[in-house]
């Protein structure tokens, strides 16, 4: 039994963070009904794919759920799509803006029904991650210190972030209907997630409150040292130090104590103290990158693995999948996803007295639409063929 088992999640969505949202329900125990027009919805071929067109993207984001394909143009499609709701637990997640699908069209049938929509920005007008994350800034302090022009996230962060606040979203609806039998009428936007990420980190503060802004500091961590070096090899590291005792132990394995000490006298400066490093970050960056030169990824490891020095190796992603942080790391567990094969998929990273709850393989597009149909609605075998015959459902 999974903290959420028992309860149905009707999700219309595409793309990021509302099918975020469903597959993490259901790794929380919900089964989530992903409901798509006939044909798919425009993220079911989105790259990567398979050799035979299977998307990996698509499969990795609706692991677990189950499939219905309904014409949602139609007025009859529409109508089986609103009873999927509130016939069943009366809990929708959609990142489609549709008339019939609004919280008030739902609620005049089902008044405690739950309905979380995920927006673009606030005032219901579009946005996607790389739009709202060049409208907030994140783009101008991101890359190298000399680097004149945006630079881009490769993670779709407000995505992830958004579909985990869905997920908490839900979660809470249903806890408030259960003490006070209400619905919610919940808005979630996407650039509201973005700014309020900015604003609790303080970078939307900082130019409110001391009149300056975040600068572009490279590999470099704000207020805090951290830099990135290179081995002899060839391999680079990310070396982070938070406190003075991670700064004494980094001093001692790199042998610059006599260089460090006649720094801090000759400048009048406190190196225990973090904003004295973060102030002088590129000094002292200089006397630690000569050891790191001197010396192999493996004799850098070996080294550092002895020391309190938070740090790690640059990887691939090719190079993680072979990690023992992947193969032996009880968060990931072997599935067998047709069209793409077997491979070792993450489950929730939350583990419940130990356990990862996992989900299982996406389902083909549209595979359960008339077992959903007749479970639900109680729909019978020929109303199906009618559905089937007027192309309402595929």
């Amino acid at each position: 039994m999974q903290p959420l088992t028992g309860l149905t999640v009707v999700e219309v969505s595409s793309f990021v963070a509302a099918p975020l949202c469903g597959v993490t329900l259901n790794q929380l125990g919900a089964q989530v009904i992903r409901v798509d027009p006939i044909g798919g919805a425009s993220d079911v071929k989105r790259w990567p794919l398979t050799a035979d067109g299977t998307s990996i993207y698509w499969t990795g984001l609706n692991k677990g759920k189950r499939s219905a394909t309904i014409d949602v143009r139609s007025a009859k499609g529409q109508e089986l799509v609103q009873r999927l709701v509130t016939d069943g637990d009366g809990i929708v997640v959609t990142n489609a803006v549709l008339p019939w699908l609004s919280h008030d069209a739902l609620a005049a049938s089902r008044s405690d029904v739950i309905h979380v929509q995920l927006l673009g920005r606030g005032d219901g007008s579009t946005g996607v991650d790389y739009t709202v994350n060049a409208a907030i800034g994140y783009p101008l302090v991101t890359g190298p210190a000399n680097h004149a022009g945006p630079i881009n996230h490769v993670l779709p962060a407000w995505d992830v972030c958004c579909g985990l606040y869905a997920a908490l979203a839900v979660v809470s609806a249903v806890h408030q209907r259960e003490r006070s039998g209400a619905g919610a009428r919940i808005t979630l936007a996407l650039e509201d997630v973005a700014l309020a990420t900015a604003g609790n980190l303080g970078l939307l503060t900082e130019p409110q409150v001391i009149g300056t802004q975040r600068e572009r500091l490279g590999n470099a961590i704000y207020g805090q040292y951290g830099q990135d070096f290179t081995s002899s090899d060839g391999a680079r590291f990310m070396v982070v130090i938070l406190t003075p005792r991670h700064f004494r132990d980094m001093v001692e394995v790199t042998g610059t104590g006599s260089a460090v000490a006649a720094l801090a006298g000759a400048l009048g400066v406190d190196f225990g103290v973090e904003g004295d490093r973060y102030r002088y970050r590129d000094v002292l960056s200089g006397l630690f990158a000569t050891w790191f030169a001197d010396r192999t990824a493996e004799q850098v490891t070996a080294a550092l693995s002895r020391t309190t020095v938070l740090f790690e190796r640059y990887r691939t992603f090719a190079e993680v999948v072979e990690d023992p942080k992947v193969t032996d790391n009880p968060l990931f567990s072997r599935l067998h996803q047709p069209g793409v094969g077997e491979y070792l998929a993450a489950g929730l990273p939350a583990a419940f007295d130990g356990v990862h709850p996992t989900s299982e393989a996406a389902p083909a597009l549209g595979r359960d639409t008339a077992d959903i149909l007749t479970e639900k609605l109680g729909l019978t075998a020929a109303d199906i063929a009618r559905l089937a015959e007027t192309k309402t459902i595929a």
